[in-house]
């Protein structure tokens, strides 16, 4: 039996957009209509203004003077503004759409705002949860959630709307490789049921490649360069491509070779039998006991209740032991929720152990505490620098360059650099396509280039351990490479980099030790 037709028919005549400040729009005279149905697949390098043409099609960019938007765009005859309820979207970061702080209550939340019948929401909502693989209790807190859960839940609030269309932008990039399979698949189930519309962001081709049934590429300057059927676009633009820095099927970048580990290098942190969690004391606690275990070794008399971290939690993960070397790189794996980005923030001295310990050696904390989680901010600088899952939560101040001054800034000021290295600077924002964009602010930017950001900022700062969480998240094959070459240089000069990843590419590249958790 045929499939009753349920897609959104896409039409965009000679769109623009033109953010304020920039000196170069985002996007130019996108033409091409899009019909009730079709698949496609929006390829084109990081920043070329893949998300903020999906913005736009759902309807919530930001154009308060009317000056940003250019051309027209319609979905099934009207202004995307007056379609929301049609236009499903999963943003690039899923932490932005989640709302209440239950699982079920979440995915519900849509359904209540498009008034569906209240005996037909949750059946929904189960069944939407279920399509995604996201096996939790409906009164489960959104709160401990990890990164990739969170993809799950915005992906099944997105579907459980039904949406005519679908608008998807990088969908797995938090998610495991079984995962991202899974998701893949059954965003293919729902959209075939429904005969949705269906417009996803991705830089690897391979996942979607055989579930689309058009590609279309933007160029550098955010025109369109291709669009046709799949296998033709994927074959006449691999040149292209390429350039661009897309993950086409069985292509990967060449990368500077990483050192082989050395178990004989010096270590920098020691960790035995660490438990972790995200469940912490009050900041309030947190301070004093950090009050009191700084006193205590002041006095040269540590004590153990004094630098232990929570009690009575239930730990995300535990019985975890490895070592930290200088010029070498870890890879934390495992399966979303398996504790990966709490144990970053563990090693990293801002989360609290529940059991076990955390100790820089001599090497590392040089005249401060061994335990990192009692180190102020100036000295965890130039020590240890994290990157975190979600790059917004590490942006300080109003534009890209002043990003990567604020830490050499606060460095200088309490005498433990000599000053700011404007030259490192300008090296960083050069080699990660920052450059052009040094003015802008870092809000604005795309999901590959706040990612790429957050990292500059880390080594704008020059510490000896680098503990990063998705490091090439969002990255096309181009800066994919960059940023692998800069961690590997960054090696090579001592620094020990701890990655927390999906992404095996990255992990042989590096020629890092895994450690993968909930094995």
């Amino acid at each position: 039996m045929a499939v009753e037709q349920r897609g959104a028919d896409v039409v965009l005549t000679d769109f623009g957009w033109h953010y304020p400040g920039r000196e170069e729009p985002s996007l130019r005279c996108v033409s091409a209509r899009i019909r009730p149905g079709e698949r496609v697949l929006l390829l084109g390098p990081s920043g070329a203004g893949k998300s903020t043409l999906l913005q736009a099609m759902a309807g919530v960019e930001q154009d308060p003077d009317g000056e940003s938007r250019s051309g027209e765009l319609t979905v099934n005859g009207v202004d995307p503004r007056d379609a929301r309820g049609s236009v499903g979207f999963m943003h690039q970061d899923p932490e932005t759409q989640v709302i209440l702080g239950r699982v079920g209550d979440d995915v519900a939340f849509g359904l209540e705002n498009l008034a569906v019948p209240r005996d037909q929401i949750w059946s929904r909502v189960e069944a939407a949860l279920a399509e995604v693989g996201l096996d939790l209790p409906l009164d489960h807190s959104t709160t401990s959630l990890s990164g990739g859960q969170k993809q799950r839940l915005a992906l099944a609030g997105t579907m459980a709307m039904r949406p005519q269309l679908l608008l998807l932008d990088e969908p797995t990039a938090s998610v495991d490789e079984r995962g991202a399979v899974e998701l893949r698949d059954a965003v293919d189930r729902a959209v075939s049921q429904a005969g949705t519309t269906m417009i996803v962001v991705e830089h690897r081709v391979g996942l979607w490649e055989s579930v689309v049934d058009r590609v279309l590429v933007l160029d550098d300057n955010g025109s369109v360069a291709f669009d046709g059927p799949t296998r033709e676009v994927l074959v006449d633009a691999r040149e292209l491509l390429q350039r661009q820095g897309t993950w086409v099927p069985d292509w990967t970048p060449s990368t500077i070779p990483a050192p082989a580990y050395d178990q004989q290098a010096t270590p920098l942190l020691e960790v035995h039998d660490l438990a972790v969690s995200r469940t912490q004391p009050s900041a309030r606690a947190v301070a004093r006991r950090r009050r009191r275990a700084r006193k205590a070794w002041s006095r040269g008399t540590p004590g153990r209740d004094e630098i232990c971290a929570t009690e009575n939690v239930v730990p995300v993960a535990h019985s975890i032991t490895l070592t930290v070397r200088a010029g070498q790189a870890l890879a934390v794996t495992g399966e979303n929720g398996a504790g990966k980005s709490t144990l970053a923030l563990t090693l990293a001295g801002l989360l609290l152990p529940c059991a076990g310990t955390v100790k820089a050696t001599r090497a590392l904390a040089g005249n401060a505490p061994a335990d990192p989680s009692l180190w102020e901010g100036t000295e965890l600088i130039t020590r240890i620098g994290s990157v975190f899952q979600h790059p917004e939560h590490q942006f300080l101040c109003s534009s890209v360059r002043a990003e990567l001054e604020y830490g050499p800034l606060r460095t200088a000021r309490r005498g433990t650099d000599s000053g700011l290295d404007e030259t490192r600077i300008d090296t960083l924002l050069r080699r990660l396509d920052l450059a052009e964009i040094q003015d802008a602010n870092p809000f604005t930017l795309s999901g590959g280039q706040k990612r790429r950001l957050s990292v500059a900022t880390v080594l704008a700062s020059a510490p000896q351990v680098l503990i990063l969480d998705e490091p090439t998240f969002g990255q096309d094959a181009q800066t994919w490479r960059e940023l692998v070459d800069m961690l590997v240089e960054e090696m090579e000069r001592g620094t020990a980099v701890v990655a927390v990843t999906h992404d095996r590419e990255l992990i042989k590249a590096l020629h890092a030790v895994e450690v993968r958790l909930g094995a």
